[in-house]
């Protein structure tokens, strides 16, 4: 269907502008995958729009149309609720999602679908069901899609560099572990919602290895490896290729190198993935790279709170994180779905933080992700 946005009216249960800060614009649709294609252009003026969808998912990083001229822009947008298929008679689980209160009535698990619009309005939005592929992510703070500026995570900046034939549904969230993302039927709502062909990535740890948790707790050398062997048998039963992620690092110093917080964590991932045959992306080095690069001096620019917080990424800590996750994903068989121009990226040189732009959502929280 096809939304024509040059007489903008406010959500009526169909469709329309959210109320508050910001250009929100809200469609009623069921779960799924969707083809959203826009029209972009005036013929008066250059136009320059960057696209979020649900919370902050990035989509489209600031398309410029020259003046007089229209051009489309294609990607697709994958939406979900809480509710799971309610188990059988007298069978042990649970009807939907235990959200955290964070995530009650988010875009990331309502009824809708949602698309912020950063610069200049499209003239006209057209959304249709997308029978595509579908990217699962499995994981904690460091992955999920942050709701509010100025924290960003690298699952969320993922879909900005893959083509428009595949979804990323992104199923992290803060605080997660590999225990209590089962507990919360989270993998049981990624279980029902796959499909054979569809690639699932797994990052857990930095939760997992806090003692003082003990619900969660998962010890490095035994359950955590015993639990990652499932979540791979699970995946694999139904069809889904299984891609492990180690976790990125900390800014831990010491002198000019990264002290490693997480290393036994992400041995234990490459141990795992060695011995299941499993495809890993190592994003632990990676980002140990990526920091040093940068120094002990310009590191913080990559990090949440401006810098206070040094383990949750910035948009610029996310966005070359995200790079990093799109040139492990070419060189395996999902690799036909990233961008040609982003295959290859070399941590040890990411562009400059001081030169990086984004356009920043309408809604901002200061306060610090879960997990920290």
């Amino acid at each position: 269907m096809e939304y024509d946005l040059s007489h903008p009216h406010p959500y009526d249960g169909r469709s329309g502008f959210e109320p508050g800060p910001g250009k929100l614009f809200s469609i009623a649709v069921e779960p799924g995958n969707y083809r959203i294609t826009l029209t972009l252009g005036r013929r008066d003026r250059a136009t320059t729009t960057t696209v979020k969808a649900e919370s902050r998912r990035l989509m489209l990083d600031a398309l410029t149309v020259p003046r007089g001229r229209t051009q489309t822009a294609t990607f697709i947008v994958n939406t979900r609720v809480a509710t799971l298929a309610a188990p059988p008679a007298n069978a042990p689980g649970g009807s939907a999602v235990r959200l955290k209160p964070r995530e009650q009535g988010s875009f990331s698990w309502d009824d809708k679908l949602t698309l912020e619009f950063l610069g200049d309005l499209p003239d006209s939005v057209t959304v249709e069901p997308a029978n595509v592929p579908t990217i699962f992510l499995l994981g904690d703070s460091t992955v999920t899609d942050q709701p509010a500026e100025p924290a960003a995570s690298w699952g969320q900046m993922l879909p900005a560099f893959l083509t428009p034939d595949i979804a990323v549904a992104n199923h992290a969230e803060s605080g997660e572990t590999l225990k209590s993302f089962l507990t919360e039927l989270r993998f049981d709502k990624v279980l029902e919602s796959v499909r054979p062909g569809d690639v699932a990535l797994i990052q857990f740890g930095h939760n997992d290895q806090k003692a003082n948790w003990p619900q969660t707790y998962a010890a490095a050398d035994t359950t955590y490896r015993d639990y990652l062997r499932t979540y791979i048998a699970e995946l694999r039963r139904r069809g889904v290729t299984p891609i492990l992620v180690t976790s990125p690092e900390r800014r831990m110093w010491n002198g000019d190198r990264i002290r490693p917080t997480l290393a036994d964590y992400a041995a234990a991932v490459r141990a795992v993935a060695a011995a299941e045959q499993a495809p890993v992306i190592d994003l632990n080095a990676a980002s140990v790279r990526f920091y040093e690069a940068l120094g002990p001096a310009r590191a913080p620019l990559a990090f949440n709170d401006g810098g206070k917080d040094a383990t949750h990424h910035d948009n610029y800590g996310a966005w070359v994180l995200a790079r990093v996750i799109a040139a492990g994903l070419a060189k395996l068989p999902i690799g036909a779905h990233v961008r040609a121009q982003d295959r290859q990226f070399d941590p040890a040189h990411p562009p400059a933080p001081e030169s990086f732009r984004l356009a920043a959502s309408s809604a901002r929280d200061a306060t610090t992700p879960d997990g920290n």
